[in-house]
């Protein structure tokens, strides 16, 4: 799964504070809270350089104390060094001298800078800290000492001195100092709302897979932590369908921790809207020019029939006496799967609220109108509408919810910051900044969007969110409200819109390049929503223009899946044979292709198409029927792919083909010349076979001959013997 963090001023701005002692964190070094001696300073390696040791100061509740009450400062010290960190003093002090902007107050947390002078309101000790220890002191100070102080932003610092390391000479150590605000304020008057959006992003760019949403959903999963952040607040949910239609999508095969993420974000009470499917940005296709919103071309390719249940069986009709009921039809083994407004309907949302990103118009604003109808309401930042703060206000007849851009940073940082400390740091800066903006709007409804931010920490959610919602707060009540004019002074970004046009030209080349495929959309579908995603809010310029290319780059890799492989060249020794022609599918899908094939010499005949279908992920041998019309030579065949639509696939390629087809007769006329040797080798040796064994029988004849008449004169009175015995 990728995930999405925002990045804008404020977190870069909290970054370069983390490196200053201005920001409660100090390194160890010439203005570290130990400065080593010359010689280990020099001798220090990298990670003697990062380690640090941290000073945070809050006070009050996020920073609020109500006037005339007395409050408690609250120090952390963090030992992040490898040795041991001695005790030390603090002081805490208190300039009286209200910060009465966002400019100032920024000063403040940043440089230091600040008006007026200060006065001591309390002092302790601080405890030895092993190695990677912490600990908090705390300062107790009276309503007395605070003083009458009407409601405001006052500056608020801490000074820790003399604490230093094991091998630090005494003096060696130097003070540091942190920083933070007081906020002296009634109870809040203004009703402020807080917009949280919902978002997940896939890794693969379509849906949500059910590995991730397993992981997701999961007690320590990212969504859940979502849930838990907003239960019991007044928050707006701002939520990508795409979330509920990858759960719905899997029907029965769901995750059961999915299922019940489900059931619980349709349990709570918060109001809520759907953002664009995928979060897309509606700005980036108004200015494309585009004449309705993008949406996903069809969500069946995902859906699974296995996982759904069959069409019920139709009751049976209730006879009567003068009537005869009709059999009752069995179930239709069809399962009932749900459409797409079934997959990624939000119970409950608000309808007509889109939640761009900020780079618009006042002709985008109408163009919304033109998407969704009469009665759109637009958010956009205060950035954007030349700073102006009340939530409820009209640009052009164009009805808008405004959040307050300052607010809206620093809050989001709170919801971002997992770190306890840090995050009271972070919450008093932001008390301090909703005291100035409700001063601002004097008393209008404020409006905060947090942004869109997938890996927030529950507890951080919840302090952000309870840090400025106001019980009772109503999204709905809020846009009945009375509009404030206002004029969008945000200039629109060229490159969004021309990565919209880019991006659904490539969908229109694959859209012809699906057509040899038995369903499109199982290329389509997914290809859509990759685009909506990739055109999503709160994408950095230098993020969005790489996730472009990139998707640019997987179209190309998908135009190149089909074709026929590079071959040497193919020996043709007889005049009529099969051509075996490869054709290559690296698509998780069948393909059906038509393969024409055309020669550049007459000498040889082919058949010109050929029809086949390409297994997904592997390569097939189509046989073309050639023949040859001379005996030999060499010729070039053009090979193209077409889909069966007449869509090119493949542009064209040649092949040489090397004809031998003489090589056949010759091949005949030799083996029957040897055949006719070997039969007329096989007679001869016949017939001497047999003269020899008829002049071996005449000998053996004669020799019995011969001896017979040598046996008759060898016994002379044999026929006086044989005339006796007559």
């Amino acid at each position: 799964m990728t995930a999405i963090t925002p990045e804008h001023g404020l977190r870069a701005r909290l970054r370069r504070l983390a490196s200053r002692t201005a920001v409660l964190a100090i390194a160890l070094g010439a203005c570290a809270v130990v400065v080593p001696s010359a010689a280990s300073a020099a001798g220090a390696s990298g990670a003697d350089d990062d380690a640090r040791v941290g000073f945070h100061i809050s006070a009050g509740l996020r920073g609020l104390v109500a006037p005339g009450s007395a409050t408690t400062a609250m120090l952390t010290v963090q030992n992040d060094t490898e040795s041991k960190l001695s005790g030390g003093q603090v002081q805490v002090e208190l300039s009286r001298t209200p910060l009465t902007d966002e400019a100032s107050v920024s000063s403040w947390l940043d440089d230091g800078t600040a008006p007026g002078e200060f006065d001591a309101i309390g002092s302790d000790t601080t405890a030895a800290l092993d190695a990677g220890e912490s600990a908090m002191t705390t300062v107790f100070v009276p309503a007395e000492t605070l003083g009458a102080l009407a409601p405001g932003v006052y500056p608020l610092r801490a000074e820790l001195t003399g604490a230093k390391t094991q091998n630090t000479d005494d003096d060696d150590a130097a003070a540091t100092t942190a920083t933070s605000v007081l906020v002296v304020a009634d109870s809040q008057t203004a009703q402020v709302g807080v917009l949280v959006p919902i978002t997940a992003t896939p890794e693969g760019g379509a849906l949500l897979s059910s590995d991730e949403l397993a992981a997701l959903t999961g007690p320590e999963g990212a969504l859940t932590a979502q849930l838990d952040g907003v239960a019991g607040t007044t928050a707006v949910l701002a939520i990508d369908p795409a979330i509920v239609a990858a759960i719905r999508a899997l029907g029965s095969a769901a995750p059961e921790s999915a299922q019940d993420w489900l059931r619980r974000l349709d349990a709570l009470p918060n109001a809520r809207f759907a953002l664009q499917f995928g979060d897309a940005d509606a700005a980036a296709q108004a200015q494309a020019g585009l004449p309705e919103l993008l949406q996903p071309t069809t969500l069946a390719p995902f859906l699974n029939a296995a996982n759904f249940s069959q069409t019920p069986a139709t009751p049976a009709p209730t006879g009567t006496p003068a009537t005869t009921p009709k059999p009752t039809p069995g179930p239709t083994g069809t399962p009932q799967l749900p459409d797409d407004e079934e997959l990624t309907a939000i119970d409950g949302a608000l309808a007509q609220i889109l939640w761009p990103d900020d780079e618009l118009s006042e002709d985008d604003l109408a163009a919304f109108t033109r998407y969704l109808g009469e009665g759109t309401t637009t958010i956009v930042s205060s950035t954007a509408v030349g700073g102006q703060s009340a939530a409820h206000a009209t640009a052009g007849g164009n009805d808008l919810l405004v959040t307050d851009t300052a607010l809206s940073e620093s809050l989001s940082e709170v919801a971002a910051e997992s770190d306890q400390v840090d995050r009271q740091r972070l919450l008093a800066e932001a008390s301090a900044l909703l005291l100035l903006a409700a001063d601002r709007v004097a008393g209008a409804p404020l409006l905060i969007g947090l942004d869109r931010d997938e890996n927030r920490d529950a507890d951080a959610l919840r302090d952000a969110i309870s840090s400025a919602d106001s019980i009772g707060f109503e999204l709905s009540a809020l846009r009945a409200t009375p509009a404030i004019p206002a004029s969008v002074t945000a200039q629109a970004d060229p490159a969004r819109a021309t990565a919209v046009t880019d991006l659904l030209a490539d969908e229109a080349a694959l859209t012809a390049f699906s057509s040899m495929l038995s369903d499109p959309q199982v290329l389509l579908s997914p290809e859509r929503i990759r685009i909506l995603r990739t055109l999503a809010v709160g994408t950095p310029a230098s993020a969005f223009a790489k996730n472009v290319e990139k998707h640019q780059k997987r179209t190309t890799q998908t135009l190149s899946a089909v074709s026929t492989p590079p071959s040497s060249t193919i020996q043709l020794l007889t005049a009529n044979a099969d051509l075996p022609i490869a054709v290559r599918n690296d698509l998780p899908w069948p393909v059906t292709v038509q393969l024409f094939v055309s020669p550049t010499d007459p000498r040889l005949e082919v058949t010109p198409m050929t029809e086949t279908v390409v297994e997904a992920n592997s390569t097939k041998r189509v046989k073309v029927p050639v023949s040859a019309r001379v005996g030999s030579g060499e010729v070039d065949l053009r090979l193209s792919l077409y889909s069966p639509t007449g869509v090119q696939i493949q542009g064209q390629e040649e092949i040489r083909v090397a004809v031998r087809a003489e090589w056949e007769t010759i091949g005949l006329i030799v083996f029957g010349g040897l055949a006719v040797v070997l039969i007329a080798l096989g007679v001869i040796r016949t017939v001497r076979r047999k003269r020899h064994e008829a002049a071996e029988e005449a000998a053996v004849e004669a020799e019995i001959e011969t001896l017979e008449e040598g046996a008759v004169h060898t016994r002379p009175d044999a026929t006086a013997t044989e005339d006796k015995n007559e």
